[in-house]
């Protein structure tokens, strides 16, 4: 649950949720209810357009790279933890996580699994995508759908773009979740949350695809056990080798490094 504190970072009026940090990057070691909890009071309070990071060892990697992404991620109103190797640094912390905070299974929580009249955008994957999932949700759980936009494989114009932001404020949407993919998705919330009359925004990678059924699941029991990386390398190989591969062991030697002390990460 969220404990008592100072103010939450990013400007939160919710009492600040404990965070760890990993290379650099400040996580919130928090579980899918206390999310839920969050989106509850912001979309009941309405205050301002608050941003949700679920990230990574992928998005913690980027971070290293580029220090305006750092920064994006440490400004988010949560940072949560979608992937058990930030799960596992976290318990080694003193942080009694259970479970990672699956983007797919948080996406399916507060759209399908509780009884919240929200109203939901969806904005991302390939064309068709954001609107067969919303069917989907239409007509498996009743969810109220704002809207639909599956933008094009290129920078959008600045012509697009403000007709995007005025389709969005004008549906009026209480949650806009955002399948664009690391790094894009966040720094696409960073620059809009000003524009956006929004009370929640939340990245959820590649969510679009599992719950429309067009990208295959991992197995439970490799979802939960920190393999979920390997099915989708044995997926997709020619697109994920380099994060996986590459990344993941790059990853591991900057933790052991800075476990012991060796380089701090700023």
């Amino acid at each position: 649950m969220m404990t008592n504190g100072t103010p939450a970072h990013g400007g939160s009026n919710l009492s600040s949720p404990p965070r760890f940090r990993v290379l650099g990057v400040g996580v919130d070691a928090v579980q899918i209810p206390d999310v839920v909890v969050a989106i509850d009071d912001w979309v009941r309070n309405r205050a301002r357009c608050h941003m949700i990071a679920v990230t990574s060892m992928h998005g913690i990697m980027e971070a290293q790279d580029d220090a305006s992404f750092k920064e994006i991620l440490n400004s988010a109103d949560l940072t949560v933890p979608d992937g058990m190797p930030l799960v596992w640094l976290a318990r080694r912390r003193g942080h009694d996580l259970k479970r990672r905070v699956y983007g797919p299974e948080l996406m399916q929580t507060v759209c399908c699994e509780t009884d919240r009249p929200y109203r939901h955008f969806f904005l991302g994957a390939a064309e068709g995508v954001a609107e067969r999932l919303a069917t989907t949700f239409r007509n498996s759980h009743q969810v109220s759908v704002a809207g639909t936009y599956s933008p094009p494989f290129r920078p959008l114009a600045a012509a697009e773009d403000v007709d995007l932001i005025a389709l969005i404020n004008r549906t009026a949407p209480d949650v806009l979740w955002v399948g664009l993919g690391t790094p894009k998705q966040e720094r696409w919330m960073s620059e809009h949350r000003d524009k956006l009359a929004v009370p929640v925004m939340v990245g959820v990678g590649a969510a679009f695809d599992f719950l429309a059924g067009v990208t295959p699941w991992a197995p439970r029991w490799m979802r939960e056990n920190g393999f979920e990386w390997l099915f989708r390398l044995m997926s997709e190989p020619r697109r994920l080798w380099r994060r996986y591969v590459i990344g993941g062991s790059r990853f591991v030697w900057c933790v052991i490094l800075e476990q012991t002390g060796l380089i701090r990460f700023d």
